[in-house]
């Protein structure tokens, strides 16, 4: 008897050891998350919120996706004409799905070296059955749209910066060979690109100061802030290496709350439910930066997604630090 309570007390702390070097492998991120009030707005940023939420109001004010298709190509005439009057090549990659043509929309930085491999950057830009997706995903495309113009004149040296917005996020289309990013993941493959990570904007919109603001799925609420009014960095396991590259530079660089962490898809609700889950089937480190969409936001995938909802001032505050992470990771 007494050999049996020794094995059972002996696997017990087993197990418990276990527990904790995976909860650390998946949960310690690099550098420090800010706390306290946030810095006064630049002018810059002031300007960026304006800017934001004249994209959001033009891409996502109305339900837009292939159900709602003459709305849908509005989105996307829009994300156009805004890209090259920035002066990009628009490149799409056009399709057909229900009889209908729809397309992702692409535009690239080139390094200097003709040897370099990709990072991607991304967003959805399709809306949710009647919802206008204001906050899902307009607030990701206006972050991308204004990324664009922020990094225009910047030239990489060894990596090729990749801003896409992707068509058919959305159910009906999600995990299926119709998704933009999977078929967009898959194309890179094809021509044996080496993508060196992906970032996927995804709800980035939704922020409150109130206690007791922010929900998770079991069992974080235990160990995660209660306040929602961070952004959270969310990778798929295989991209331990690149979320902690993201974190570092975004906290090094800019004063904003944060929390990130690996998330297995199949074990935590939410963890692959944006477009980084597509470069994880080829093989690409992927992550999503979010504000947890329905574990804080009343309006996720509701007609009342609409844009007065968003909070532009955060969002232009995460903008800007995206832009200090893409110069910093992407030499």
């Amino acid at each position: 008897m007494r050999m049996m309570w020794t094995v059972l007390v002996v696997g017990l702390l087993v197990l418990i050891a276990f527990a904790g070097i995976a909860a650390w492998y998946a949960l310690a991120v690099p550098g420090t998350p800010h706390a306290g009030p946030l810095p006064p707005l630049t002018g810059e940023e002031r300007d960026l919120a304006v800017r934001l939420r004249r994209h959001v109001e033009a891409i996502a004010s109305v339900p837009h996706n292939v159900d709602h298709y003459a709305a849908l190509e509005r989105a996307a005439r829009h994300i156009e004409r805004t890209l090259q009057g920035l002066g990009y090549a628009v490149n799409p990659q056009v399709f057909s799905v229900r009889s209908k043509a729809v397309r992702n929309i692409e535009v690239e930085l080139a390094p200097r070296s003709a040897a370099a491999g990709s990072l991607v950057l991304g967003a959805h830009y399709d809306s949710y059955g009647d919802a206008p997706g204001a906050n899902d995903n307009g607030t990701g495309v206006a972050a991308v749209l204004e990324l664009a113009r922020l990094l225009k004149e910047w030239r990489p040296r060894d990596t090729r910066l990749r801003l896409v917005l992707f068509v058919n996020e959305e159910p009906p289309f999600y995990r299926t060979a119709d998704m933009g990013s999977w078929r967009y993941a898959k194309l890179l493959t094809e021509r044996g690109e080496k993508v060196r990570g992906m970032i996927s904007l995804e709800t980035l919109g939704a922020f409150s100061d109130a206690p007791n603001s922010q929900r998770y799925p079991q069992p974080f609420a235990l160990i995660m802030p209660s306040t929602a009014n961070f952004v959270a960095f969310i990778g798929l396991p295989g991209s331990r290496e690149f979320l902690h590259a993201v974190m570092a530079s975004f906290r090094r660089h800019t004063p904003f709350p944060s929390i990130g962490g690996l998330a297995p898809d199949a074990l935590v609700p939410g963890a692959g439910w944006s477009d980084h889950w597509s470069f994880r089937q080829f093989d690409a480190p992927a992550i999503m930066a979010t504000d947890t969409a329905l574990f804080r936001y009343p309006h996720y995938h509701r007609p009342s997604d609409t844009p007065d909802k968003v909070d532009y001032e955060r969002l232009a505050r995460i903008t800007k630090g995206f832009e200090r992470v893409v110069r910093d990771i992407a030499p």
